[in-house]
């Protein structure tokens, strides 16, 4: 038996903490956290304590399923691609490009090939049906960032370890590891801030488990976020605290803030947020005099109504106080590999175009070349030309991810060809005409492309495979570019090697075309050559495109480098980088973009509308152990107290006669569920609670673990007709619900 040890980047959330692993021989024995990782520094949370098990899980996928005689069974791979080509090659050819569509689901962002070759298979496709995790989750922030800045990776990120006062709205890091704010060992970071003599705040109806760490919970009404923010707004203002410093000259538009902040003065918008006018303007108060300071918000505060304008909201207030680009405020970051505000001519850029074409049945708005998950279903069922009529899906499971979810199963169920890359037999891929199985995450390499552009501090760490993948096995970047060549008319068998080469020469070729790259000017021909591994082999696949970005980004480094580092490289802390990370067409800030700010007219109706003392509203919530719809099949992430529950005031289960451990009925506009109850004055009044993502009971899945303990798919609840009017992102917080004992239901159908 031989024993060895191998470092990895666990990527399994957004934290990209480091794992240290022992193998004897090709089994995985211990995990623990890599302890001279450089930004993890031997964090660990229990998701990467599970990496061995998922890929052990006898329930993953290990060959291709095709469906036949209405029965998915095991295929080859080279069975499994002409299936493809037979289901999409005629139906492109007679109802055109928009009738086939593509979902990426959120591990995409986690994975070389879905962030490097998915958007490229997506581009080939050449559909407007492109949809994607993100109008279920970010959008917003996507779409305020690139109206300030100039493009929607243009997001700045809380320099936790160095500020004096965090502000945190609709976020729950200690849960998530960061979330848009990639921060290996939250709860240490913030502990932090407070040993040092800084204040945390967290805006949150839930007192969650970063609440609790902080030094005050402000409990908002659900969705009241924007409001809370524009009273805020209004302090700074009416008191004079509005204080930008040196970026008043690099910003547009503050005068017209303040008179949009006008009818949003704290009493008129204490009630609607829940939250008494004397804190909001401490709050606003504290925030100006706080020596630095960093406001951030997350998935609390963008799947919501209002959305979009209270993403804008956050960098508003951080611009206001001066604490946008400086030490221990808010900062952009450098990645190694570049990211869109590191690209092009400094200071300058296009800025974010909006809405360029639209949903066929609603007219929803394109932002980011995607169109809202939330129309799925419309487009699938709604006859007519360009009907949705295909789908590919790519690490998702819209089936339990997406709103009014039982429509969109049915929707999907009658689909001609829905063709899915995945590793599990899920909720989705149970009705999938083709499934693609990539290899497991310790036979691939990794280099976090995504979350180093969000992170707190600049680091490069490369994961090359720990193991081997199997004989005959496909790599993910190598399915995505066989599907590239079906869509594309190359056939089942395309040339992967010559598309690889392709996509590499192209990008060798638009480095070397810009004068802001370090490539620039240079043969393409002679960049490539020189990506080369240690034994002078040229590279392929993901390591080549990640050594070519590294040699045209803004560190002087190679993959070759962080080969030779197997815990990282550090490239430090955040420095303010403005107006060069500018990329709007005017040079500066845009605080005041017209798409947003005629938005509060609406926001401001709500004013006048009564609160209603016994309405319900219900929102989601995380949870360390958890990622959405696919960690629940783990042994080490299942066990322990059941998690999928409703939680509820004790004032609201007194006045319903709720107990706990009993079950309830939860009803919507869009369908009713049933779920244990559980009684805590962790909520707010008013409000229920389930987590998302859960619901894995459906027949002719395959989650073994996870169907012993199935839980309630919330988003039955969810109405797919309600959104956020600007980036069309799904209301999935502060839905409207009634709630009963599910005892008393059963009594009264007797």
């Amino acid at each position: 038996m031989t024993t060895r040890t191998a470092y990895r980047t666990c990527p399994l959330c957004e934290a990209t903490c480091g794992l240290e692993l022992t193998l004897e021989d090709d089994r995985v024995t211990k995990v623990r956290g890599d302890r001279e990782h450089v930004f993890s520094r031997g964090f660990l949370c229990p998701k990467g304590v599970s990496i061995a098990e998922l890929h052990d899980d006898p329930d993953r996928l290990r060959a291709p399923l095709v469906r036949r005689d209405g029965e998915l069974v095991e295929a080859t791979w080279d069975e499994a691609f002409a299936e493809v080509d037979r289901l999409l090659t005629p139906l492109l050819a007679e109802h055109g490009r928009n009738a086939c569509g593509i979902y990426l689901g959120n591990p995409n962002s986690h994975t070389l090939a879905g962030t490097i070759y998915a958007p490229l298979l997506a581009k080939a496709l050449g559909t407007r049906n492109v949809f994607s995790a993100s109008t279920l989750d970010q959008m917003p922030k996507h779409v305020s960032s690139g109206q300030l800045f100039g493009t929607p990776l243009s997001i700045p990120i809380p320099d936790l370890d160095r500020t004096d006062h965090l502000l945190i709205l609709g976020a729950n890091p200690l849960a998530s590891n960061g979330s848009l704010m990639t921060a290996p060992n939250a709860r240490g970071r913030i502990r932090a801030i407070r040993a040092r003599g800084g204040k945390v705040v967290v805006v949150d109806p839930r007192r969650s488990r970063t609440a609790e760490e902080a030094d005050e919970h402000v409990a908002v009404r659900p969705g009241g976020d924007a409001l809370l923010l524009l009273g805020m707004v209004h302090t700074l203002f009416a008191e004079g605290l509005t204080a930008p410093g040196r970026l008043a000259a690099l910003t547009n538009g503050i005068d017209e803030v303040r008179r949009a902040a006008e009818p949003f003065a704290p009493e008129r918008v204490a009630e609607r947020c829940g939250v008494p006018a004397d804190d909001i303007r401490r709050l606003a108060r504290e925030l100006a005099a706080a020596p630095t300071a960093a406001v951030y918000g997350r998935i609390g505060t963008c799947t919501v109504p209002f959305g979009t304008v209270t993403s804008w909201l956050v960098d508003v207030l951080n611009v206001l106080t001066g604490n946008l680009d400086r030490p221990g405020g808010v900062l952009f970051t450098t990645p190694a590999t570049g990211a869109p505000h590191t690209k092009g001519e400094p200071g300058r850029g296009r800025g974010m175009l909006l809405g360029r074409w639209a949903s066929r049945v609603r007219g929803a708005g394109e932002v980011m070349g995607e169109l809202p998950t939330s129309v799925m279903a419309e487009e699938m069922e709604t006859p007519g030309e360009d009907r949705l009529r295909a789908l590919i899906t790519v690490a998702g499971n819209p089936a339990r991810s997406a709103p009014d979810s039982e429509r969109l199963e049915a929707a999907m169920a009658g689909l001609d060809a829905l063709i899915c890359v995945d590793v599990y037999r899920n909720e989705t891929t149970r009705h999938a005409h083709v499934v693609l199985p990539p290899p497991s995450v310790l036979e691939k390499s990794h280099y976090d492309l995504v979350f180093t552009q969000l992170a707190v501090r600049n680091v490069a760490v490369w994961s090359p495979p720990v193991l081997p993948a199997p004989d005959g096995a496909l790599q993910e970047w190598e399915i995505l570019l066989r599907l590239v060549g079906v869509v594309t008319g190359q056939g089942p068998d395309a040339d992967v090697a010559a598309m690889d080469g392709f996509v590499a020469a192209e990008a060798a070729r638009k480095e070397a075309r810009s004068p802001a790259s370090p490539l620039h000017g240079r043969e393409p021909g002679d960049v490539l050559a020189e990506l080369v591994d240690a034994d002078g082999a040229p590279r392929t696949g993901p390591a080549r495109m990640v050594d070519l970005l590294l040699r045209a980004g803004p560190h002087d480094l190679t993959l070759a480098d962080l080969e030779a580092a197997p815990h990282g490289v550090d490239l430090g802390p955040l420095q303010p980088r403005l107006p060069d990370a500018l990329r709007t067409p005017s040079g500066r800030i845009e605080l005041a973009p017209a798409p947003i700010v005629a938005d509060l007219p609406r926001l401001a109706t709500e004013l006048d509308e009564p609160v209603d003392p016994d309405a319900l509203v219900l929102v989601g919530r995380r949870h360390l152990r958890s990622n959405n719809s696919w960690m629940h099949n783990l042994p080490l992430l299942a066990g322990g107290p059941a998690r999928c529950t409703l939680q509820v005031h004790p004032d609201d289960a007194a006045r319903l006669g709720l107990e706990n451990g009993a079950d309830a009925r939860i009803a919507s506009r869009a369908g009713e569920v049933q779920a244990p109850v559980e009684v805590t004055d962790a909520i707010r009044p008013g409000v229920v609670s389930l987590p998302h993502g859960w619901g894995h009971d459906a027949p002719g899945a395959r989650l073994d673990v996870a169907a012993r303990r199935p839980g309630t798919n919330s988003n039955v609840l969810t109405d797919d007709a309600q959104t956020d009017a600007i980036s069309g992102t799904a209301v999935l917080n502060g839905i409207p619900v009634t709630v009963r004992a599910a005892a008393r239901v059963a009594v009264a159908a007797d």
